[in-house]
């Protein structure tokens, strides 16, 4: 009899490997369901997404064809980017956490860690106009440090407590990058449970704060900030604040310093909350039946010249919500002026009431994940969502009719998870070409000698893209000595083509005070889309002894008084 037991479970297990081998080489089309199309309102630009489990990410075309894969050696944290012309941006789950940069043809870009003891970066990213990444960090405080900032003890159930800050790297190197600013939760608290403690003061007249004795639950993670995005017309930060179900927004024109506290940038008040939404029983503005959001994810603006421009779109996850478990995507305009500035009716928790829009399945439990999920407002009106623990996305229309649905089969069926989705619209390439790889070269030297202290002087130096026809490229003085002042025009450059030939920069430095001196150093110029592709203009300069700097003065006003005389004298003095 045990025989025969042992004989079915090997049979049982080899059936189980057959059925698994068949789900994972499932044709891509087979998940793709065209719904009605409607005249044609079917996306017809590509998906870009990273399944967690897997460490390939994948842009698709509509009926569910792969274009391209990148591969890495780490999971995503939620979502790779796109940057174009083939280069993806993605977080990723390593120690520390760190961010990649990969190229069309797989090439490693960037591969920044972020190494700073008892942090942690996680899940989403955000890349900005200036070429900087905003990252989420943990940060890792002891447990009598929250109870000295006014955590009540008694919901601390370990040693640790962990709020969250944001950080702007500037990429530096392949594998280096500089903090240029950051914001941080912990300069923003607000307590009543201890008068003797920080931050004591009355939670409801405070909104710009932060309670920290607000959730009782996940003080190993009190805020599970999930997703952060940037609004360029206001200079302003969207991050998504899971545990709170709310969302809150930022000055970003501020300095590290002036986020850091209550006063400063374009909106006066420091790195307090400018906004939030979602749950003001947070800020002791109302009860649970004022709660608008349930464990969201992916809170995001929605962009200029589309429909709904500047309202906000989130994944209403659902967890929790009262009614029933579902998911929902919802649209609502925050009451902002048009130069940034929210209105709070006094005594009141901040507007909107009601949404704009939101999106639930008929019945909605069929449209539920509990974690993950995106949604994306397409250029016709559409949405398109990601149902992140399903691994589907949906695009639905203002009516909330689905047109177009696709279920991920990466890396198999049985772990297709998805935790956000990037989409690229059909006007940008869908394919960039395998050969448009610039390269920077620059051309020229700097060299002066019997230079009078704090006399200015001036050089040039070329830049040009020697890459492949078409390419484009873009650059930027990355570097340069320390000593004198120097200016540059212009100071970088974008979309340098091969066909454009060379581009001159125009240098200008003012010699350092010290005589009969010798100044050496490089000017380095690097290309800002790759940062192994750079080049390097050497520098000399030397200041005269006492004797020659008279006589030097002496040439110089003769020059001035006869401008156009003397050539092959200015030639020799290299006047």
């Amino acid at each position: 009899m045990k025989q025969n037991e042992k004989s079915h479970a090997i049979i049982f297990l080899i059936l189980l490997l057959l059925i698994g081998t068949s789900f994972t080489t499932l044709s891509s089309s087979k998940n793709v369901s065209p719904i009605g199309k409607q005249g044609g309102r079917i996306i017809n630009g590509q998906i870009l997404f990273a399944p967690y489990y897997s460490k390939t990410t994948y842009l698709i075309n509509n009926n569910g064809t792969i274009n391209h894969t990148w591969s890495s050696a780490y999971q995503p944290f939620t979502e790779a980017y796109w940057l174009g012309n083939g280069t993806i941006l993605r977080p990723i789950i390593s120690s520390g956490g760190g961010i990649q940069k990969i190229l069309w043809d797989g090439t490693l870009a960037w591969d920044y860690r972020y190494t700073v003891v008892g942090c942690t970066c996680h899940h989403d990213i955000k890349y900005l106009p200036n070429g900087n990444v905003l990252m989420i960090v943990w940060v890792t405080k002891t447990r009598n440090q929250a109870i000295a900032e006014g955590r009540s003890p008694n919901t601390i159930q370990g040693s640790t407590f962990t709020p969250d800050k944001i950080i702007e790297v500037k990429p530096t190197g392949p594998t280096s990058g500089d903090i240029v600013w950051e914001w941080n939760v912990w300069d923003h608290l607000i307590q009543d449970y201890d008068s003797s403690k920080n931050n004591y003061g009355v939670v409801g007249d405070h909104p710009e704060l932060i309670d920290i004795n607000f959730g009782d639950d996940f003080v190993d993670d009190w805020l599970h900030t999930n997703s952060v995005d940037y609004n360029p017309e206001f200079d302003q930060l969207l991050i998504d604040v899971h545990n709170f179900d709310e969302v809150w927004v930022i000055d970003h024109s501020t300095t590290t310093e002036e986020a850091a506290g209550h006063t400063g940038g374009h909106y006066g008040h420091g790195g307090d909350l400018l906004y939030r939404w979602g749950n003001p029983q947070s800020y002791r503005a109302g009860t649970s039946s004022d709660q608008k959001l349930y464990g969201q994810h992916d809170a995001s603006w929605i962009k200029p010249g589309f429909p709904g421009a500047g309202h906000i779109l989130i994944f209403n996850n659902g967890l929790n919500r009262p009614g029933g478990q579902y998911s929902s995507v919802d649209e609502f305009a925050p009451p902002v002026d048009a130069d940034g500035y929210y209105y709070l009716e006094p005594g009141s928790a901040y507007g909107p009431e009601n949404l704009t829009w939101s999106y639930t399945a008929n019945p909605p439990t069929s449209f539920y994940s509990n974690v993950f999920g995106s949604a994306i407002r397409l250029k016709d009106g559409d949405t398109l969502i990601c149902d992140g623990i399903p691994g589907k996305f949906l695009e639905v229309t203002p009516d909330k009719t689905t047109v177009w649905q696709y279920t991920n089969p990466y890396p198999n069926p049985a772990q297709n998870w998805v935790f956000k989705i990037d989409y690229i619209p059909p006007e940008e390439p869908p394919e960039p070409p395998q050969n448009n790889t610039p390269d920077l070269q620059c051309e020229g030297n700097m060299n002066w000698t019997n230079i009078q202290p704090g006399g200015t002087v001036h050089g040039s130096f070329q830049v040009e893209n020697i890459g492949n026809p078409n390419s484009t490229l873009n650059w930027t003085v990355d570097s340069y000595p320390n000593w004198g002042t120097w200016s540059f025009t212009p100071m970088s450059g974008g979309n340098l083509t091969p066909e454009e030939g060379t581009h001159t920069v125009q240098v200008y430095v003012t010699a350092p005070d010290q005589k009969n001196t010798k100044f050496q150093g490089v000017i380095r110029v690097v290309n800002t889309d790759n940062q192994s592709d750079y080049c390097i203009i050497p520098v000399y300069l030397k200041t005269p002894l006492s004797q020659d700097l008279y006589f030097h003065q002496f040439f110089e006003r003769m020059f001035q008084q006869y401008l156009h005389a003397f050539p092959i004298l200015r030639h020799l003095l290299m006047h």
